[in-house]
């Protein structure tokens, strides 16, 4: 399967709706109706639950793992909220997404990404619990290995890629998101993460990065950025990437020397097998499809910084 097929409108419109009804790690849970037991259609909409991921680090970056569930506040705007469930996940089975731009302007650096992204997925995935599946990018975004555990696999179709063109990285993300990290349920059993390897000069894409941003935080995905800029000038293309990774919660990585792509990559590896997971109501509870701040605080203990997504979409009833 290629997302580089044209779909008709109709069924554009037709997915497009059913992504729009998923809320970023929320889980809606089902009530008694008055309608009878057995009818397949009477589903009524009752709880909510909201599901973040994050990371807590100390001001040098190393990261903090002995935190319990009484030393979080979480806030909503301006409510605070109280949290359901609360672990210290570093066994959730992962599903990742390896995005690789293929477009002319990194080619002469290619291989050594190739190579550096094969060793990441050697070192990070757990045969039988996690998968990973890759999706190239230049002028359309193409799913060169589907969702999998097969390691070899993925090395091979990553191998395989062969640089060329313009650079669609929205469509790319909006793709891997709707239709491949969306799939297992419940949200909260799963780490969802995206990493993506690219200038971040868009000049293909149907969507816009703002669509695409939207896309992952309904898919409750962490998005980690690794620039191909070897300039020590921030460029547009930069502050894309740094964009995408701060709104998910996520981390931009700068390896101004190809050498230091590897340590990028090992880098993302350890903050996967060191982070929260709490998950709570929402209160108020507001069913209206929209975007909501959140913010997650350590009390008590200074110096302490979490890095969770910004906010999740609502389910609209």
């Amino acid at each position: 399967m290629q997302f580089r097929r044209r779909l008709p409108a109709a069924v554009v419109c037709f997915f497009a709706l059913i992504a729009g009804s998923l809320c970023a790690g929320a889980e809606v849970g089902q009530k008694k109706g008055t309608a009878a037991p057995d009818d397949p259609n009477r589903i009524i909409l009752d709880v909510t639950r909201v599901n973040i991921l994050f990371t807590v680090a100390d001001r040098k970056g190393r990261f903090v793992t002995d935190l319990v569930k009484d030393d979080f506040l979480v806030f909503e705007g301006k409510n605070r909220q109280d949290i359901l469930e609360f672990t210290a996940e570093s066994d959730l089975p992962l599903r990742l997404a390896i995005l690789i731009d293929t477009s002319n302007s990194i080619r002469d650096r290619f291989r050594f990404e190739q190579e550096a992204a094969v060793e990441f997925i050697q070192s990070l995935l757990r045969p039988g619990q996690d998968k990973a599946v890759v999706v190239s990018f230049d002028t359309a975004a193409e799913l060169v290995a589907d969702l999998t555990d097969d390691q070899r696999r993925l090395e091979n179709a990553i191998r395989e890629l062969r640089p060329g063109g313009g650079t669609a990285l929205y469509d790319a993300i909006f793709f891997a998101c709707r239709d491949k990290l969306m799939l297992d349920q419940p949200r909260h059993k799963f780490r969802r993460a995206m990493v993506v390897l690219s200038d971040g000069d868009d000049n293909q894409s149907h969507y816009t990065r703002d669509q695409a941003l939207e896309m992952a935080q309904k898919a409750d995905v962490v998005i980690y950025t690794i620039s191909t800029n070897i300039t020590r000038i921030p460029s547009q293309g930069d502050k894309v990437l740094k964009y995408f990774a701060e709104e998910t919660g996520g981390l931009t990585f700068f390896p101004f020397k190809v050498q230091d792509l590897s340590q990028s990559f090992e880098n993302i590896a350890n903050e996967l097998r060191h982070q929260y997971n709490l998950l709570y109501r929402p209160e108020p509870l507001r069913a209206d499809g929209q975007y909501h701040e959140v913010e997650v605080k350590v009390k008590d203990r200074k110096g302490l910084m979490v890095r969770a997504r910004k906010g999740y979409y609502a389910p609209k009833l």
